[in-house]
């Protein structure tokens, strides 16, 4: 089986997820659309979330340019950075906004069709919402994948390069990483502003509707509850559509640039070193496909069988990819094909227990979950104590699986020889796109929830009746539980992801010292190594890149700090916003009494604008910062300085996502348990304290907890980029 017969699994993948998208999308539209009145429900939340991702995209429009304008200077004028990096930038901000407005489009014109469908059975609502969520994912892997293929044809063509710069396809993929930063900078205003708006509308419209006037959740009499609606489609389908689509380019990328670096001195197997995590990411999406058709239930069916159905759908396309890659990987010739195929083996396993661990921390059908509930009957204190609590214990699994998953693809990989590093980092970016690889059926499957949430606040508007709402409750209660699992992958996927970045680094270093005409590394002891050779370990030694240089330990705390001060910023940030939109509701009850007996409507239009300006002035400052921390750490404490930083800023970030997603996510759906008519039912004293509980977890796990995941990614792409800065203008 030869390189360039293997290679063509990727684009066949591109071509099949693009179809099968396009297919999906088709077949939805087809759908009943309901009567004019869920029709004109649904019509608000359409152009609520358009307008909202107009404004958005008219603001990072002038960012890009500006910063585009900033590189292309940078490039050609002063020489210090590739002077594709422009385009690449520019073009992975707008692939990224392209994923998540497919996203959008598609979930805002489906969630009434689920409605429509929840008329009849509970089966064809969930085929609806399912597929639909599947245009999206699978929109998401086929540009992505597209994109790293197009990069590495155009620059195989085009792109000079000669052996002293460190070999063509050193110099090729490792200068694709910009594409990265675009992408990852965008996901970041997605995510954040996304999650300022959602959370913005979704506390007003609980803190007002549901604790003081007694009404329930999706009430049309709510001014907040097309603003809450809309928010549930731009955090959660644009946001989180965006923040996958940068982790998927950003673990192909750094596996890319990896595997040339480790074979650099032979480009038979440096071939097949790039080659393969791309014929693993084509084959997860053709068998994510697979998946997507097994996703099916029948009516009645109980919460457990609806979860038991998604989950068949993604194990079997789990378990068809660990095949094929197997196959793959073997016929491809590649050097320790078993080792390599075991690192897929653990970023897939690691990304089933990161998932099912937060399924275990967050879902109401188990004890962590039930126990915050309990607690609720002692009054909102004790709720937030035990939701704490609950996030910091849930922080075990995750990180321990991480932590195996990333030591068992080292050694897999390098063959249990600790020596072979640049192996061993391969292998760990391998374990990255494995763990990626289902994302098609996985973003699916997240992407899912958002759009059943929408359904049933379109069946609770329009009076469709109880048995209608009882079956949207049904997906939308599922689509909680995949929603916080979806958050546990995308985190654990960023911890991977991250760490191969931050190989990558190294490597960007050494072509950029070649580029500046260095050819040794002269190291303390007097020896000379020849740039062109060095070791990973070479580079640490002449970097100092130890625990005991205070230069890396102060860095280390300086990007451990910066995750805190980056979830607080996004967190008062919600607060302000919030605290706008509950003024506004309470205002409208107060001046228009008719509101609350359902003589009028509310003013939909105030609210939806409070949440959109409140996100786009805020979302700016957590940007900024992701991008000038790292800059500013090369400049003032160069390589050795920027590596400390990374790894705070990743150890850190990666275990504080962890704990505000699953502390959310355990508030939220504790509530929920609650309105099941537990612990004394809604309206009751519990209620009321699980409500504010989950007003708490709401900027915890919407905002700030998936907004971490990206911090950590776009920091290690932004010090890649700026790397011809940090080596020649650092003060040490």
């Amino acid at each position: 089986m030869t390189s360039e017969l293997v290679f063509w699994l990727a684009p066949a993948g591109v071509i099949v997820g693009l179809l099968f998208a396009a297919l999906f999308y088709r077949d939805m539209l087809r759908q009943d659309a309901g009567s004019e009145h869920m029709q004109r429900i649904g019509g608000h939340v359409q152009r609520g979330a358009m307008a909202y991702v107009a404004q958005q995209y008219r603001i990072m429009l002038w960012v890009f340019l500006g910063l585009g304008l900033l590189f292309t200077l940078l490039s050609f004028g002063f020489g210090v950075q590739s002077r594709y990096l422009p385009a690449l930038f520019l073009a992975g901000g707008a692939f990224s906004a392209l994923a998540g407005y497919v996203g959008m489009q598609t979930a805002t014109r489906a969630s009434v069709r689920t409605a429509a469908a929840a008329r009849h059975s509970l089966g064809g609502a969930l085929r609806v919402a399912f597929r639909s969520g599947a245009v999206m994912g699978l929109v998401v892997v086929a540009l992505g994948l597209g994109n790293v293929l197009a990069w590495l044809l155009f620059a195989t063509a085009f792109m000079p390069a000669t052996a002293e710069q460190g070999g063509g396809l050193v110099l090729i993929t490792t200068t694709g990483l910009s594409f990265g930063m675009g992408a990852s900078l965008q996901a970041l205003f997605a995510r954040v502003g996304g999650g300022i708006y959602t959370k913005a509308a979704d506390v007003g419209a609980d803190l007002v509707g549901k604790v003081e006037k007694g009404i329930p959740e999706d009430d049309p009499r709510n001014p907040a509850v097309i603003a809450d609606n809309v928010g549930d489609n731009v955090g959660d389908v644009a946001g989180m559509g965006a923040d996958l689509f940068e982790s998927y380019c950003g673990s192909l990328l750094a596996a890319t640039a990896l595997g040339a670096a480790a074979w650099s001195q032979d480009p038979v197997m440096q071939l097949k070193a790039v080659v393969a995590p791309l014929a693993v990411a084509g084959l997860g999406i053709l068998l994510s496909v697979v998946g997507v058709f097994i996703v099916t239930t029948r009516e009645g069916a109980s919460q457990k069988q609806l979860l038991a159905s998604l989950s068949r759908g993604i194990n079997v396309s789990a378990v068809l990819i660990l095949l094929a890659s197997a196959a793959v990987l073997h016929g491809l010739g590649i050097t320790n094909p078993w080792g390599l195929w075991g690192a897929v083996v653990s970023g897939l396993v690691t990304g089933i227990v990161v998932g099912r661990a937060t399924e275990y921390a967050t879902s109401p059908g188990y004890s962590p979950t039930r126990r915050v509930a309990a607690q609720a009957e002692g009054g909102a204190a004790t709720t937030l104590i035990a939701g704490l609590g609950a996030g910091m214990q849930s922080t075990a699994i995750p990180v321990l699986a991480v932590a195996v998953g990333t030591l068992m693809a080292f050694l897999c990989a390098s063959g249990f020889d600790i020596e072979q590093l640049n192996v061993g980092l391969y292998g760990v970016a391998i374990a990255a796109v494995g763990m990626l690889s289902t994302l098609g059926i996985t973003l699916a499957s997240d992407a899912y929830g958002p759009i059943a949430d929408n359904a049933g606040g379109n069946v609770e508007m329009c009076e469709l009746g109880p048995e209608v709402r009882a079956r949207t409750d049904a997906l939308d209660s599922l689509g909680n539980t995949t929603a916080a699992t979806g958050k546990g992958f995308a985190i654990g996927s960023a911890a991977l992801t991250a760490l191969a970045l931050i190989a990558s680094y190294i490597e960007v270093v050494r072509l950029e010292m070649l580029r500046r005409g260095e050819t040794v590394l002269l190291m303390e002891s007097g020896v000379s190594i020849e740039l062109s050779v060095a070791s990973l370990q070479d580079f640490m030694a002449y970097f100092n890149v130890t625990l005991l240089n205070p230069v890396v330990l102060a860095a280390m705390f300086i990007g451990s700090m910066t995750a805190f001060v980056f979830s607080g910023m996004t967190m008062q940030a919600v607060g302000r916003a919030a605290s706008a939109m509950v003024d506004e509701v309470r205002r409208q009850f107060r001046e228009n009494p008719g509101i609350l007996r359902g003589d009028c409507e509310p003013d939909y239009a105030s609210c939806v604008e409070i949440s959109t300006l409140g996100a786009q002035r805020e979302m700016i400052a957590p940007a900024l910062l992701a991008v000038l921390v790292p800059v500013a750490t090369g400049l003032i404490l160069g390589v050795a300085g920027v590596i400390g930083l990374l790894s705070g800023g990743l150890a850190t970030g990666f275990v504080l996502a962890v704990f505000l997603s699953n502390a959310g996510g355990a508030w939220d759906n504790a509530k929920k348990y609650v309105e099941e008519g537990h612990h004394g039912g809604k309206n009751s004293r519990a209620h009321h304290a699980a409500v504010i509980g989950d007003t708490v977890g709401d900027p915890f796990k919407d905002t700030a907890g998936p907004s971490l995941n990206i911090l950590v990614k776009l920091m290690s792409i932004v010090a890649i980029v700026m790397t011809g800065v940090t080596v020649g203008f650092s003060l040490l």
